[in-house]
């Protein structure tokens, strides 16, 4: 585990190297590109800094819909390319590098009144071309099931808060899903750091150029440069601070939280059409820790990019509606115990943002590369084609990219749990929280309670967290 382990001392030592040493590749952002950058560029055997203002997953890794999905949204809007890479690299988190981590998880689209036959049908279409999506991925049906329809008796013993009346049954589909995606990040940047890469947060990127960068250690102020052969900016919404070149537009993405009590015997998660809507379909999320996800909206966010996006009461009001059009006892605002947004780092274009493309875009200007778009489930290709790009214009000697069959680290806290079980929150010990210092590079309350667990979700139990937390940084 030492190898994998992040923390202050070794984040303190790496610095310093940092400062004095020319790596073959920097890359700036430590979102689950940048993360998958620095484990790409560290098994092709290049010496690697990857650096983050921040902290891991800081940015839209973290505030995601926790799927790993098979791009059946991009094959319905023509995007057969995009959908087809989606169906790959799915297939890969699930069957080789993080079945630890991802795994399938069954959906119902209630067949209501609003939903006529002719959609269920277009709908049913849509999931058996999914299917072979899957299939042509090579990811065996043990792993993924297919799609079926359930009579309404089923569908209300698998989702018990829908409403009865007039339910025709369901359409069941299933797709794979993360227990966290923050955790996902966090186990990429660990893997690379086993394969020699120098993961340090709290290093903020004050000018990218093509060979190197000056920084800011924003623990101590002090400003230095790291010196590299190539560089990769994967600061995703806000790569266009480090290249000007770069024009995006950012879309919101928002998400409330319940807890269980509200939405209660959900055993399966639900697709619910939007209104007006063909394509779309918002998302009710069952967590592992008991609480429920409701996403997601997709509104075009104009102006300077906050380092952490609010979820507007328009989108609170807007993502309630759609629930209770489905349930059975409609939950009220107040039943809102959270809510969080991301921002979508989408090239510019014309429409929509809930239309644009979410191909992923490798660009280089200013002698350095900059990687935007994608996502979550396709952060390994993007990461291969950031680095295939840089390796090319830096001319650097560099093995062939083996991430599609490297295991990512497990957790392995088993023992820290057992030593210390006091809860910290929903589904959390404080044993988890001292291995997240020890081994996960957390430097702060934020970090424990914000990206290393959800507790921070709810602002009730992240002040009930805030004691534990502060406990366990103290050593």
């Amino acid at each position: 585990m030492s190898g994998s382990s992040l923390n202050a001392a070794r984040r303190a030592a790496e610095l310093v190297r940092s400062a004095e040493e020319t790596v073959d590749v920097l890359v700036v952002g430590l979102g689950a590109t940048g993360a998958g950058a620095a484990l790409d560029a560290a098994s092709r055997g290049l010496s690697v800094a990857a650096i983050d203002a921040c902290d891991l997953a800081f940015g839209t890794s973290r505030w995601s819909s926790k799927m790993i999905h098979g791009g059946l949204r991009y094959l319905a809007k023509g995007q057969l390319g995009v959908a087809r890479e989606s169906a790959v690299e799915r297939g890969i988190l699930l069957t080789r590098t993080a079945p630890h981590l991802v795994r399938a998880h069954p959906y119902l689209l209630p067949l209501t009144p609003a939903v006529s036959r002719r959609q269920a049908a277009l709908v049913m279409t849509g999931y058996r071309l999914g299917d072979g999506l899957r299939a042509a991925a090579r990811t065996p049906r043990r792993l993924l099931p297919g799609p079926s329809r359930l009579t309404a008796a089923r569908a209300l013993a698998a989702a018990p808060v829908l409403r009865g009346d007039g339910l025709r049954g369901a359409l069941l589909s299933w797709d794979g899903r993360l227990e966290d995606d923050a955790r996902l990040v966090v186990a990429v940047a660990r893997t690379a750091a086993a394969h020699g890469a120098r993961i340090l947060t709290r290093c903020r990127a004050l000018e990218l150029s093509a060979t190197g960068a000056r920084v800011r250690d924003e623990l101590s102020g002090r400003e230095f440069s790291i010196r590299a052969r190539a560089v990769v900016n994967a600061a995703g919404v806000w790569a266009g601070r480090l290249n000007p070149e770069v024009t995006l537009r950012p879309s919101r993405g928002t998400h409330l939280v319940f807890r269980a009590e509200e939405l209660p015997g959900l055993r399966a998660g639900l697709h619910v059409p939007i209104p007006g809507e063909g394509n779309r379909f918002a998302l009710v999320l069952p967590q592992h820790d008991g609480r429920v996800y409701v996403g997601l909206t997709d509104e075009p966010v104009d102006g300077p990019i906050p380092d952490v996006p609010e979820a507007p009461e328009e989108d609170i009001r807007a993502l309630l509606a759609v629930l209770n059009s489905v349930l059975e006892v409609p939950v009220p605002r107040a039943a809102v115990a959270g809510a969080y947004a991301g921002l979508r780092p989408l090239l510019a274009a014309e429409g929509r943002t809930a239309d644009l493309s979410r191909r992923h875009a490798v660009l280089d200007s200013g002698g350095f590369v900059t990687v935007v778009g994608g996502k979550l489930t396709t952060y390994r290709r993007m990461a291969q084609d950031a680095v295939d790009h840089a390796v090319r214009l830096a001319g650097l000697a560099a093995g062939p990219c083996l991430t599609a069959h490297l295991p990512l680290v497990g957790r392995a806290v088993h023992a820290y749990a057992e030593a210390e079980p006091e809860p910290a929150g929903p589904g959390v010990t404080k044993g988890e929280l001292r291995f997240a210092v020890e081994h996960e590079g957390a430097l702060d309350e934020s970090d424990l309670l914000d990206r290393r667990t959800r507790i921070g979700l709810v602002a009730a139990d992240r002040e009930a967290a805030l004691p534990i937390a502060r406990d366990v940084l103290k050593g």
